[in-house]
């Protein structure tokens, strides 16, 4: 069994960082507090240019639920023919509806289109209201893999449905585990789940350059997110995942 890592990159440095630390493949992303919603076209060109492993934009047009406009749809469309012009491997998608099952109309139109790159499936899954129809649903689809957390907040809550999933999907489809994976959990998650490919943004806050700092204005104002921290993917972060996951595998 091989040992297959993602990382959830936000920039070019963090993409860089990522295929220097041994990563597999890459989920380029925006807005990591939202969720991830889909890159810059000069995002996803400049980390084509700068990174030769698989490099999968997600397709998300904004934060929020997973139920999406007619508008919102055809920017979808519009940027999966923009990802495959610049030469990606894939994309990661995920649409529901308001029952809070999987939009297999709507998914299979973008996998179709998406072909010949690989498609993801994001972790709307784990806000779907079943998720071994969601599964089943998936597989019809036509995607490769499933990004979840077992749906649970983190992937070792999800533990025990991640694992499920895995047996259920019998070979058909990845499931891939995401969400709270850490080098301090990656061994636990492999012995629990029997799951082999992992997705992290193995990041850390790298204090900003700047020197004047006014201290009357907010422009972030999330709670816990520091005012003037730059959110980036760690090298040795990632390569010490691959480490402990490969060791792993082979104990």
């Amino acid at each position: 069994m091989a040992f297959t890592l993602e990382i959830c990159a936000a920039s070019l440095a963090s993409c860089i960082a990522a295929a220097e630390g041994g990563a597999n493949r890459i989920e380029l992303c925006d807005n990591l507090l939202e969720g991830g919603t889909t890159p810059s076209y000069a995002t996803i060109a400049l980390a084509r240019e700068k990174v030769k492993i698989d490099l999968y934009p997600i397709i998300r047009p904004r934060g929020g639920d997973f139920l999406y406009s007619d508008l919102e749809f055809e920017v979808m469309k519009k940027d999966i023919e923009l990802c495959k012009q610049l030469g990606c491997n894939g994309v990661v998608i995920g649409i529901l509806l308001p029952n809070g099952r999987v939009d297999q109309e709507r998914c299979r139109i973008l996998t179709q289109l998406a072909w010949p790159m690989g498609v993801t499936f994001h972790r709307a899954f784990d806000m779907t209201d079943n998720p071994f129809e969601a599964l089943e649903d998936i597989i019809s689809i036509g995607c490769e893999r499933i990004l979840t957390s077992g749906a649970r907040n983190t992937a070792v809550e999800g533990a025990a449905l991640l694992k499920d999933l895995l047996e259920r999907a019998n070979d058909r489809i990845a499931i891939m585990a995401g969400s709270g994976v850490r080098a301090t959990n990656i061994a636990q998650l492999i012995q629990t789940t029997g799951i082999t490919e992992f997705h992290t943004t193995a990041k850390a806050y790298e204090e900003s350059k700047m020197v004047y700092r006014n201290p009357n204005v907010s422009m972030g104002g999330i709670p816990g997110v520091p005012e003037y921290g730059i959110s980036v993917t760690q090298k040795k972060e990632v390569a010490l995942i691959r480490e402990i996951g490969e060791k792993t595998l082979l104990s």
